[in-house]
């Protein structure tokens, strides 16, 4: 299930956690407690006791709300920031440059060679160049909730994921 159910407000502090790392939630409010105020829409809730029909279809909804969000492409600006989901990141020109190609194909494969050519048009340094690049293309884009997955024997696929799925923010800003 990609939608975590807290009690509320028991588990705010884990509700901040989940928010800051982009997951969906739904916050089961216990008793006389005051209704959150939810002003993320990849959160929502209800009193409970509830009817399990009523908190599945409130999972349903949020889970349809999840996949629009997720359809948000992410852009690349000539300067290589990166934007995505309400963030940005700076990215140096060679990972603009794998970036872009990543884009290009979001959500599809992209193979090793195309995106060797696109880093380095004049010729890649070696195999281990790309590997280093991606792995730092990784770590700077996990804040943003996007993720470079490998294709075993096919090449690399960017997508749209919990940033939980990655890096730390930290992580990211040291690479």
């Amino acid at each position: 299930m990609d939608v975590v159910l807290l009690r509320w407000p028991i588990e705010q502090p884990r509700r901040e956690q989940l928010r800051d790392a982009g997951r969906t939630r739904l916050l089961l409010v216990e008793g006389g407690a005051p209704a959150p105020r939810c002003d993320d829409c990849l959160e929502d809730w209800i009193r409970v006791p509830a009817d399990e029909a009523d908190v599945r279809a409130r999972v349903d909804a949020l889970s349809q709300r999840r996949a629009q969000h997720r359809s948000e492409r992410p852009d690349l600006d000539p300067d290589g920031l990166l934007r995505f989901a309400g963030g940005w990141v700076p990215l140096p020109p060679v990972e603009a440059r794998l970036m872009a190609a990543l884009i290009e194909r979001y959500e599809t494969v992209v193979s090793r060679e195309q995106l060797s050519r696109s880093g380095w048009p004049k010729g890649a340094p070696g195999r281990n160049a790309l590997d280093v690049h991606v792995l730092r293309l990784r770590r700077r884009i996990a804040p943003l909730s996007l993720s470079i997955k490998t294709v075993r024997s096919r090449g690399y696929l960017l997508e749209a994921g919990d940033a939980s799925d990655g890096y730390s923010e930290r992580e990211a800003r040291e690479a």
